[in-house]
């Protein structure tokens, strides 16, 4: 069964160019993109790394993230 998280994200404009970014809730979770939607799309990816390495090394996601 899946689950649907909800994360605040905060999404930083760089000087050059793109986002970065990152979730209050996991320091672990930290991307960027060439725009909202890449971003955005890149934050997706490393929430589904992430919520992987926890399950390997048998560490529970941080109750504030479920």
């Amino acid at each position: 069964m899946s689950q649907i998280y909800k994360l605040p994200l905060v999404l930083e404009p760089q000087p050059e160019g793109g986002y970065v970014v990152t979730c209050p809730l996991l320091p672990e979770l930290i991307t960027e993109g060439e725009d909202v939607q890449d971003a955005l799309q890149n934050a997706n990816d490393a929430l589904a790394a992430i919520m992987d390495g926890f399950d390997r090394l048998n560490k529970p996601l941080p109750l504030a993230v479920g």
